[in-house]
């Protein structure tokens, strides 16, 4: 359907997909099967929009675009493609911005050139986003942070309240919080573990994560055979572990619990109080080619190794 008024020049638009008043789109861009697009939208030429994406009103789909399956893109979102813009003057290439599949981009929302919004994101309403939002985050404000996960529950066993036993499974395939034998008395604190008998493994390498910007978000990576355990010896920090199918933040606020995130796990780390100290040993000496950076790849090794 496309209604008398628009104007809309290109032959590539898929079955079943709506075109509001007073569209423009340009020769030479592809819109997707059963799309919505409401009206006052402008699309240009080097665009691609994929099936089932809802764009309301008010939104400048500019060259270098690409916006993936089952996208919500809401009222008045502003893309830029030209991060040094001047009147006549124009870029040899612009800049290529994608929006990932699953993704949501809340009202208002501004989104800067050469970023990418990767699958099932949340961008709230009027946030400013400045660099590239990693799958599942939810974030906001100006500049934009991340503020949480989608589909991911926190578990309230992880904030310093383990009941009084030494070891407390997740949800998460593998994934384990150890609560420390502590001893207090007036002289101060004690916390205490022994590899391989309350820990599953022997720690090779050990490193402190300390001085993260509370915006800053860490990790996003799997290991493919090193273990970790992860222990907030000062202020807080949140972990996300996943292993493909499940989800679960960790708020990590005492040197009495640790996390144990096994291979093929992975782990994100944000929300640092700003004097956070994060202990992490690991079981393998540090090698680059352990790590998996990027979550699709960790998707497609978990599917072939299943």
């Amino acid at each position: 359907m496309i209604h008398p008024s628009a104007d809309v020049q290109t032959n590539y638009i898929g079955e079943n997909t709506r075109i509001w008043q007073y569209v423009v789109i340009l020769p030479e861009a592809t819109i997707g099967s059963d799309c919505n697009i409401c009206s006052h939208c402008l699309i240009e030429n080097d665009v691609v929009v994929g099936d089932r994406v809802t764009i309301k009103s008010g939104v400048q789909l500019w060259d270098g675009l690409r916006i993936e399956d089952d996208v919500f893109i809401g009222p008045n979102v502003s893309f830029s493609n030209d991060k040094f813009p001047r009147s006549k003057k124009y870029p040899e290439k612009f800049s290529k911005t994608r929006v990932a599949k699953g993704a949501s981009i809340g009202a208002g929302a501004v989104i800067l050139p050469g970023i990418t919004i990767e699958e099932n994101a949340m961008v709230g309403a009027g946030a400013v986003v400045t660099r590239s939002v990693p799958p599942k985050a939810i974030v906001g404000v100006n500049p934009a942070r991340i503020m949480g996960y989608v589909d991911t529950p926190i578990s309230a066993e992880a904030n310093g309240n383990l009941p009084a036993f030494n070891l407390q499974e997740s949800k998460v395939k593998g994934v384990k919080l150890h609560h420390f034998h502590s001893v207090s008395d007036l002289r101060g604190c004690l916390s205490v573990a022994e590899f391989e008998k309350d820990i599953p493994f022997i720690a090779k390498r050990f490193f402190f994560v300390y001085g993260v910007p509370s915006v800053e978000t860490r990790g996003e990576h799997a290991h493919i055979a090193c273990h970790q355990l992860l222990i907030a010896v000062k202020g807080q920090v949140s972990v996300v572990a996943d292993d493909g199918e499940h989800r679960e933040e960790f708020r990590l606020d005492t040197p009495t619990i640790g996390l144990h995130l096994p291979p093929m796990t992975w782990g994100i780390q944000y929300r640092y109080s700003s004097d956070a100290v994060l202990l992490v040993f690991a079981s393998h000496y540090y090698d680059a080619s352990d790590y998996i950076r990027n979550y699709g790849d960790f998707i497609k090794k978990l599917k072939r190794l299943s």
